[in-house]
């Protein structure tokens, strides 16, 4: 099955919004971890408008404690990432080329531009003992890039199939998603996936898409906490992530 990585910058962004320690980002983690979560995302920018440096040590601990469970931290690596991420040992570290007060990430890596920058840091990652995962846009001629890169995975940008889903467009962005999927995994590269993944999507996206080893969802996951409860809301995208597959199918 596709493993679920809950993102816990949400909850980390409420609690933020007062001067007090609720809700606790790492409680919430404990309770989607316990709910069947395979793992927990954390994606810190410079601002600290969410995940906090404490965060990240407060929640790796926690997954310490876990065995079996994964850590994937997210980010900018030229926005003072490096240092944090090696401190922290997490198991997976993706990184993303988001700018400086970006609401959110919003595009994947431009590797022909960046490619020489990040992959040093990408070898210093390795040899940690860290996976390093890159995100990208779905566009098969780039795999090639990341690998060269010297990347373990990429992540796909899923926001563009999410406008699609539901409307005329949605066959094609399947198509491109997979035949980008297809290219990594002919390369030797793993695939995940994230960004406006739902409930709702998910499934369609996991069916067409081969082989995606794990999804990041916070956003989402975290609107559907407040009708469903977090433990609720967890166990719902883990079931979502178990569907058979059409070629599964008996």
């Amino acid at each position: 099955m596709t493993a679920l990585s809950v993102n816990l910058n949400k909850i980390a962004l409420v609690r933020n919004s007062r001067p007090l320690a609720i809700p606790d980002p790492t409680h919430l983690g404990a309770i989607a971890l316990d709910a069947g979560a395979h793992g927990l995302t954390v994606h810190p920018r410079p601002d600290q408008r969410h995940i906090r440096p404490a965060d990240v040590h407060a929640i790796g601990a926690l997954l310490r404690g876990r065995p079996g469970t994964e850590f994937n931290i997210e980010g900018n690596p030229f926005h003072d990432l490096m240092p944090l991420v090696l401190a922290a040992r997490p198991q997976q570290c993706t990184l993303v080329p988001d700018d400086h007060g970006a609401a959110t990430s919003d595009h994947g890596w431009d590797l022909v531009a960046n490619g020489r920058r990040v992959a040093p840091l990408i070898a210093e990652l390795k040899s940690a003992g860290i996976r390093v995962s890159v995100f990208m846009d779905p566009d098969p001629d780039a795999m090639v890039l990341a690998r060269d890169a010297g990347a373990d995975r990429i992540e796909l940008y899923t926001e563009p199939y999410a406008r699609a889903w539901g409307t005329p467009a949605q066959g094609a962005s399947l198509a491109r998603y997979a035949a980008t999927a297809r290219a990594a995994q002919a390369l030797g590269l793993g695939v995940n996936a994230g960004h406006d993944l739902n409930l709702h999507n998910l499934p369609d996206f996991l069916r067409a898409v081969p082989d995606v080893l794990e999804v990041s969802i916070g956003h989402a996951l975290v609107a559907d906490a407040l009708e469903l409860g977090m433990a609720g809301a967890v166990r719902a995208y883990v079931a979502a992530c178990s569907l058979p597959r059409p070629e599964t199918v008996r």
